[in-house]
């Protein structure tokens, strides 16, 4: 049985070829599904819902954070994907005793191609995987225009109001956007007054669909507030799912920036 070192550099071994896979993280599972893996994954979380039919037809093991651990063992897994930040290290643990877990580490489009490379050879879908990355990364590349930098804060929760830190992907993937993270300074996911926004000359401000819904009425009520700023409802998943979602995130980018440039 091979080894293989994950992204947490962890010395995995894994079956020559994994039949039966669960994945603990949405923006894997669609991954999974687009490197032909239909067949052999058999669990999933309750937040994957793409792609479209899986959250129907396969096992689900609970969600990111309170995973069914004698759910996942019924299941006879002979590998499980998991997420450093999206899962519960505890749990991951739990389920290393009796399977083999592969974690992976992302906080940017480097390590996101990282992890696409590195599932698509444990899966033995190398061929699939290098064609989603070389995708990636020419269209990628023609994502920054020479637009200006603006300012921006992006909230992904209100009641308090959370924004994003500089070491989070959300934070690198504002910057293919051309958007300068007001709280780029910051770690992880820091909890904001609306002040700070305008102390810090925000000009774009980004509502996010997911993980708070936020929806037009929000900007009607934080343009009160913030009446010098840009407010904007983004699509979350075109900032965060770092799998294969991301062959779908140049074109949106593009659109967003002339929508912010205007």
């Amino acid at each position: 049985m091979p080894y293989f070192i994950d992204q947490c550099n962890k010395k995995i071994w894994i079956n020559d070829n994994p039949k039966r896979i669960i994945s603990l993280v949405p923006s894997q599972t669609e991954l999974l599904f687009d490197l032909g893996l239909n067949e052999e994954v058999v669990g999933i979380t309750k937040f994957c819902i793409h792609p479209k039919g899986w959250l129907g037809k396969k096992a689900q093991i609970g969600g990111t954070k309170n995973i069914n651990i004698e759910k996942i063992k019924s299941l006879q897994p002979d590998l499980v994907i998991a997420n450093k930040e999206e899962n519960v290290k505890e749990q991951i643990e739990m389920i290393e005793k009796f399977c083999s877990v592969w974690t992976s580490d992302v906080s940017n489009l480097t390590t996101a191609i990282e992890m696409i490379q590195s599932i698509g050879i444990i899966t033995q879908q190398q061929a699939k995987a290098d064609k989603i990355i070389a995708t990636l990364q020419d269209d990628f590349s023609k994502t920054k225009p020479n637009f200006p930098l603006l300012n921006a804060c992006y909230l992904i929760w209100k009641d308090p109001y959370i924004t994003v830190g500089g070491d989070t992907f959300i934070n690198d993937m504002m910057h293919w956007c051309r958007l300068k993270n007001i709280f780029e300074n910051d770690t992880r996911y820091p909890q904001i007054l609306l002040k700070e926004i305008t102390n810090l000359n925000c000009e774009i401000l980004l509502l996010s669909s997911e993980p708070y819904p936020f929806k037009k009425h929000h900007i009607t009520l934080l343009q009160e507030e913030l009446p010098t700023v840009k407010i904007v409802l983004v699509d979350g998943e075109m900032f965060s799912w770092y799998g294969s979602r991301l062959l779908k995130t140049p074109t949106y980018f593009k659109q967003l920036n002339n929508l912010l440039h205007a």
